[in-house]
């Protein structure tokens, strides 16, 4: 049976957060949602069911409003390193969600690394 583009993308969500949810160990999870216009993220405390910290392309202090490439990814990813550590955590379980590891994604995920957040 063939599936669309949206379908396979869900199923791929999914089963990222399962496995993740297997391994957590009560971890806060780093969660990105990537569109074509903009980029978020999100430090998720899912046992509180909080957010504790987020950074967006959306904010007008980036200066990146309706910007999506690399560069603001890296952008994104130093500037939610820092708040989270602002909000006492170290450690996070990184949720991709259903997009690939590669371009935009691995330069937030690198640039939050640098930040220094764990994971």
């Amino acid at each position: 049976m063939a599936l669309n583009k949206r379908e396979l993308f869900l199923k791929r969500r999914l089963r990222v957060r399962n496995k993740l949810r297997a391994i957590s160990d009560g971890r806060p999870r780093l969660s990105v949602h990537r569109s074509s216009k903009n980029i978020s993220v999100q430090v998720i405390d899912d046992v509180k069911g909080v957010t504790l910290a987020s950074a967006s392309s959306l904010e007008k202090d980036f200066g990146v409003v309706g910007k999506n490439n690399v560069e603001v990814a890296a952008k994104i990813g130093a500037a939610i390193a820092e708040r989270a550590k602002k909000a006492g955590v170290e450690e996070v379980i990184f949720d991709r969600g259903g997009f690939l590891f590669h371009g935009k994604i691995k330069a937030l995920a690198d640039a939050a690394r640098e930040g220094g957040l764990k994971f």
